[in-house]
């Protein structure tokens, strides 16, 4: 493999059709544990996107003096280091946290992963789809898998539109919840969420949200919620004893007022997550849950946008601008 790859890389951060480049650089060579995934797609997703801009809780300095974006993607195997057994040349995959404390994320043509990061894709499901796996399903997943008890509950699902969320009620109907309700803002949002399975779909700037869900399920068993500190108290009000709350978020209220004793004298159990920081049981379970929902086609892709590697500065700036409904992909090779 003498002949380069192309890939994306940002030397400084700033705004997108200024700082990412189209360039060549050598194909990687895998080392100890790893395997080499030629890539067919890369998701974009507004983590990649905050971390080149240098927004939200990162830093303007760069952790390496040259980054290849994006932490997910999906293609197929093509090098497997000497002591991998757990996959083989030719194997179609997903993977994860490409792009997280790395220098050389999937905005390439190849990548070099340890083989943990490194998952089946089943052969139902396409690398377009693959790409949407890694942060926004495994993120659904823990949240969802993360109730007491998911059969016949019911379950809210704050953002119900957005590429989270969406899959957070397809997951929640598959892992057997008897009623999903869904707040959203917009129609399109709303919509969303309704085509996903939600039972109820909320516009969460209504007057009195936490009486309109009372009103409609009589008490909330499971909360997904990616914006904690704006929806505690109402979280508090709706929530049953004993019930629980998954939150990813909380960007509108960096330093939520959390009330404390309306949660503890209902038991409530709050579970904060970054789906890059997953312990291996839960990324485990996680993907094992993934992997059944889609060989049952109990979770879709849904595929807002797509570009060209070439295009993925346009690609960074649609994920910036929102109004869609569902993901942003790069596509890098046909299968």
């Amino acid at each position: 493999m003498s002949k380069p790859m192309r890939c994306i890389i940002y030397r400084q951060k700033g705004a997108a059709n200024s700082v990412l480049e189209l360039v060549e650089r050598p194909i990687p060579t895998i080392s100890k544990g790893e395997v080499r995934v030629r890539l067919m797609t890369s998701g974009v997703n507004p983590s990649d996107v905050k971390m080149r801009a240098g927004a939200g809780n990162n830093t303007a300095e760069m952790p390496f003096p040259e980054v290849t974006p994006h932490s997910d993607g999906a293609g197929i195997i093509d090098a497997v280091a000497n002591d991998v057994t757990s996959h083989k040349i030719g194997d179609r995959v997903y993977v994860f946290n490409a792009g997280w404390r790395r220098a050389h994320g999937t905005a390439a043509e190849y990548v070099c992963l340890p083989a943990h990061q490194v998952i089946a894709l089943p052969t139902e499901t396409s690398f377009m789809h693959g790409a949407c796996l890694g942060i926004p399903a495994m993120t659904a997943a823990h949240a969802v898998l993360s109730q007491r008890q998911a059969q016949n509950s019911t379950v809210l699902v704050s953002g119900g539109g957005g590429v989270v969320g969406r899959y957070a009620i397809q997951m929640a109907k598959a892992a057997g919840a008897k009623t999903v309700i869904a707040t959203a803002s917009n129609p399109l949002s709303m919509e969303t969420a309704a085509k996903a399975g939600a039972d109820h779909v909320l516009n969460y700037r209504m007057d009195d949200l936490a009486t309109a869900i009372m009103d409609l399920t009589g008490g909330i068993d499971h909360a997904i919620e990616p914006e904690f500190g704006v929806n505690a108290d109402m979280l508090a009000t709706v929530l049953n004893e004993s019930g629980s709350i998954a939150t990813y978020g909380s960007a509108l209220a960096m330093r939520p007022e959390i009330p404390f004793y309306p949660l503890m004298f209902k038991n409530i159990t709050l579970t904060m997550l970054v789906v890059y920081l997953l312990n291996n049981s839960d990324r485990k379970r996680a993907a094992a849950a993934i992997d059944s929902w889609l060989r049952s086609n109990s979770i879709s892709k849904l595929i807002a946008q797509e570009y060209p590697l070439s295009a993925t500065a346009k690609a960074h700036q649609a994920v910036e601008q929102g109004g869609k409904a569902g993901s942003v992909i790069l596509t890098i090779a046909d299968e």
